[in-house]
Formats: structure tokens, C-alpha cells, sequence
């Protein structure tokens, strides 16, 4: 597989996975960290900013994974790196918003 391929599905993963906590918190209707809040990252965004931004997230990912290369989800290798650009996503999402949702802070 080439390199640049796997960089692309890594990063597809991690798009995809940052989508969902916004996607989902907007589809609620709850108001959610954003980029475009202020301060950038934890502030609130409206329900709706956070629909589209989710959006945008799913898109991208999309393109990094759906149209570069050739990707297989039957594929061990192709499958564990969208995987593993996901869990990392998710883990950083985990500790940063965890602080202002009653998950672990940094310093724990």
C-alpha cells in the first residue's frame, strides 16, 4: 500500500470520528464545542453550527477515504488504519472535552 494512501485513510478516520460528537450533540439540539466559538475550542456553538460542522467532518473524511487510492474494508491493513486515525481522534476528543463534560481532565 502506498504511503501517502494510508496518511490519508489515517487522517479519513480521525475526520470521521471528530464528526460525531458534533453531528450528534447538534442533531440533539445542544450547543457544543467548536472551532467557531469563542474561545475557539470551548466555548459553545449553536446545535445547528455543530450539525454542519459534523457535516464538513463526514465529507472529509469521506474524500480521504472514499476517493484516494483504492480502500477495502475487507482489507486488515486499509480498515485498521481508518481504525487507528479514529481511536486517536477519539482519545484526544476524550481528554479535551472531558473537561467540560465531567470526563477526566488532563492533570488526572
Amino acid at each position: 500500500m502506498n504511503w501517502l494512501h494510508s496518511a490519508s485513510y489515517f487522517f479519513g478516520g480521525a475526520f470521521i470520528s471528530n464528526a460525531i460528537p458534533h453531528f450528534v450533540s447538534g442533531t440533539m439540539g445542544q450547543a457544543f464545542q467548536s472551532p467557531f466559538a469563542t474561545p475557539s475550542g470551548e466555548g459553545l456553538s449553536s446545535s445547528t453550527i455543530n450539525v454542519l460542522w459534523g457535516a464538513f467532518n463526514i465529507a472529509i473524511g469521506y474524500l480521504l477515504i472514499g476517493q484516494v487510492g483504492n480502500f477495502d474494508l475487507r482489507d486488515p491493513v486499509d480498515a485498521a488504519v481508518v481504525g487507528l486515525g479514529a481511536l486517536l481522534m477519539a482519545m484526544i476528543s476524550a481528554r479535551l472535552f472531558g473537561r467540560f463534560h465531567g470526563g477526566n481532565s488532563p492533570g488526572k
